[in-house]
């Protein structure tokens, strides 16, 4: 545990199962189009009995810190963005995103909503300038600018 990320390591203070299981069935869980229940099933075929909700708990408890624990080791983006929006099929739902790429073609952020909402667009750039810096330039595809320095 002392090799982990203190945030990491305060969220898992006292586990009452290794800390490979709580990591490998939160990793599968978001990485893989998996359940729950396919996730208490998989850990059980490996000799160790979790319930399907524990799963759901390491999840919410652990994601939100390791995101912030990835975030800083992410490396820097470059200075001139393109913005684009597309409609995705996600698990058999469609899913409006946005994007934000860099010159070399590294994804600075994403957001995916159910429906296009300009409000939750502009949070967004906010937040991916707040955490990447004030770029250049950005250029935008035929929708709506939703910052002033946006260029077409």
């Amino acid at each position: 545990m002392k090799t982990l990320d203190p945030g990491v390591a305060r969220v898992l203070k006292r586990p009452h199962y290794p800390l490979e299981a709580i990591l490998t069935c939160v990793r599968w869980y978001v990485a893989y189009p998996l359940s729950l229940r396919h996730l208490e099933e998989m850990m059980t075929e490996r000799g160790i009995t979790v319930d399907h909700s524990t799963v759901h708990r390491w999840a919410i408890k652990l994601l939100p810190v390791l995101e912030k624990a990835f975030r800083r080791c992410k490396r820097a983006v470059g200075k001139s963005w393109r913005m684009d929006e597309t409609y995705v099929k996600i698990r058999g739902e469609w899913r409006y995103r946005y994007r934000a790429v860099d010159k070399e073609g590294n994804t600075v952020d994403f957001l995916l909503r159910a429906r296009r909402n300009k409000a939750a667009a502009q949070r967004y750039f906010e937040k991916s300038i707040q955490q990447n810096g004030v770029p250049e330039t950005v250029t935008i595809d035929k929708a709506e600018p939703i910052w002033p320095r946006c260029t077409r």
